[in-house]
């Protein structure tokens, strides 16, 4: 009864925090929406910050931070984001990436 419990419990993990197939990434800075963009092709989007200019770098299916005047580059370092529900924030800068879709995995917020 424990591993069939163990079993269902790491079935729901499994696939309730499984993101879908991206579509779209969206950029903010500031709070206003600078970019809506499709994933299909790529581009460079610059998204201007107090701190400088945020450069974003959208590939099929999948977008990162690429550069960003921030002291620490907590967002750069995240690397590529794939999943629907993802999201690069840089603070400093006020610049932010988030990935939509579908079937966005769940985040602490919805949790």
């Amino acid at each position: 009864m424990v591993v069939l419990g163990l079993l269902v419990c790491a079935h729901a993990v499994w696939s309730l925090w499984q993101g879908g197939e991206p579509d779209g990434a969206i950029v903010r800075a500031g709070g206003r929406v600078v970019a809506e963009v499709d994933l299909r092709r790529a581009r460079l989007i610059e998204a201007p910050g107090p701190l400088g200019v945020t450069v974003i770098e959208v590939q099929p299916g999948r977008a990162r931070v690429a550069s960003d005047p921030g002291p620490r580059q907590y967002c750069v370092r995240q690397g590529w984001l794939t999943q629907a529900g993802s999201v690069a924030i840089c603070a400093p800068n006020e610049v932010s990436l988030s990935l939509t879709g579908r079937a966005a995995d769940y985040d602490s917020l919805n949790y």
